[in-house]
């Protein structure tokens, strides 16, 4: 799977998973309701502070974004 599809897919689950909308998320992150849709659906690939804004807001670390399905549900070793 590219990269811009899994951290859309993650993107996806961690908000879903934590009961947040995508309009509360975009109020946490001072992002549009529109961009968090696209990044969501992956058509638009955010930078890098974004994704560390975004986490931040869903309480995961940063690289959870980036994690494979399989190692999601791991805990990270910090």
């Amino acid at each position: 799977m590219p990269l811009a599809n899994l951290v859309a897919t993650n993107l996806r689950a961690a908000r879903a998973h934590r009961n947040i909308s995508q309009q509360a998320l975009a109020k946490k992150t001072k992002l549009s309701v529109s961009y968090i849709s696209m990044l969501e659906r992956g058509q638009r690939t955010p930078p890098l502070e974004t994704l560390e804004s975004l986490a931040k807001a869903l309480g995961v670390p940063p690289l959870d974004l980036f994690r494979a399905a399989a190692k999601r549900g791991k805990p990270s070793k910090r």
